[in-house]
Formats: structure tokens, C-alpha cells, sequence
């Protein structure tokens, strides 16, 4: 006879505390032997085609102090605008490893990702979305992974193309998704509350 699990009941949701950082980059956390790096650490080669590019990325809480315990995973197209490792328009680049995983430094809270800036990539309808970069976001306080998007500064038109950014209700809050350009680093800004609070999407 079949047990009843009615009695079981969802566990409730906890913030990310110092496990997430243990376990997923451990070298970090300076424990060796588990990974010869941490995964994710490294995104590209000298072969990589593109423009190189460095991210510095900070999450602010909502008194604007940067949080020294957060962890911030990436995801971009290549070059062209095509995702690894299989595309169905074409060929990736097989030197560009399209995914990328940082903590943010405990002393400053800058998390920092060397990469290429990505090509544009075609929406459902087809037309093109401006370079971009997403972005999941764990840290204390959050109970699930807060996702959202990295846009480029020097991409003016293409960003006033883009169909995601022209759903955004409240134009005053496009800024907030809009990494600054300092040479050949692009610096951006996470605020989880507060008057700059950046545009979050839904999973």
C-alpha cells in the first residue's frame, strides 16, 4: 500500500551563506585539490576571436555598500552572436568558453571577468537584440538567484533597438542595465534596492 506524503512539506528558502562559495569555487575559498581552477574562471584563450574586454562587476545592498560575499555567474554569445557549445545558426567559436563564474572580492567587492564583448543575437521575432551579457546573482539576503541583464554604454543604437529594453515600462530605470565604459573595461553596478534599483527579470 502506497504511503501518503501529504505530511511533507516544502523546505523553506534559505539565503545563500558561505557553502554556495565553498562549493562552487573552492580555490577561492582556498581549498586545493578539489579543481585545478575554479570552474568558470576562465572564459577565454589567445585564439578567441573578438574584442577583448575586462567586466567589474559590484553588487550594492540598499545603502549603496558593496556586499564581499556575493557570487555572480555569466552568460554571453560569441563574437558573431552565437552561443557555445551548439548553435543552430552556425559554428561558435571553440575557443570562447561562453559562460563565466567570479565571487566578488571579500575586501573591495569588485568581481572582475575577462571576456570578449558579444555579437548581436536575434530575439524570438527575429529581430536583433543589442550586445549584451546575463547575468545570475546569488549573495546573503537572497533567497533565489536574481537575474538580469548587462548592456554596453558605446552601443547607443543598437540598445535603442533592442526588444527587451524597449519593454522596459519605466525608462528612467534603462540606465540601471547599462555598464559604464573605462578603456577597455566596462564597470557595472548591481543595486539590490534603493532609488538606482536595477531591472531584475523572472527566470
Amino acid at each position: 500500500m502506497a504511503q501518503s506524503l501529504d505530511r511533507l512539506r516544502e523546505s523553506p528558502s534559505q539565503t545563500a551563506g558561505p557553502y554556495v562559495h565553498i562549493g562552487l569555487t573552492p580555490n577561492f575559498c582556498g581549498i586545493s585539490g578539489v579543481y585545478a581552477s575554479d570552474l568558470g574562471s576562465t572564459m577565454v584563450n589567445d585564439r578567441t576571436r573578438g574584442e577583448r574586454i575586462g567586466l567589474k562587476i559590484r553588487v550594492l545592498d540598499g545603502t549603496g555598500t558593496p556586499l564581499k560575499d556575493a557570487l555572480i555567474e555569466i552568460w554571453q554569445a560569441d563574437a558573431d552572436g552565437l552561443y557555445s557549445p551548439t548553435e543552430m545558426r552556425g559554428a561558435a567559436d571553440p575557443n570562447f568558453f561562453g559562460w563565466g563564474r567570479c565571487p566578488t572580492d571579500m575586501e573591495t567587492g569588485v568581481c572582475a571577468f575577462e571576456t570578449i564583448k558579444p555579437g548581436r543575437v536575434p530575439f524570438r521575432d527575429g529581430s536583433l537584440m543589442a550586445p549584451h551579457i546575463t547575468l545570475w546573482i546569488v549573495a546573503r539576503g537572497i533567497n533565489v538567484g536574481l537575474h538580469t541583464r548587462l548592456y554596453f554604454s558605446d552601443e547607443e543604437k543598437a540598445n535603442g533597438e533592442d526588444p527587451i529594453l524597449a519593454r522596459i515600462e519605466h525608462r528612467v530605470r534603462v540606465p540601471t542595465l547599462i555598464a559604464e565604459r573605462q578603456g577597455d573595461t566596462y564597470v557595472f553596478d548591481i543595486h539590490l534596492q534603493g532609488e538606482k534599483e536595477t531591472v531584475f527579470f523572472d527566470s
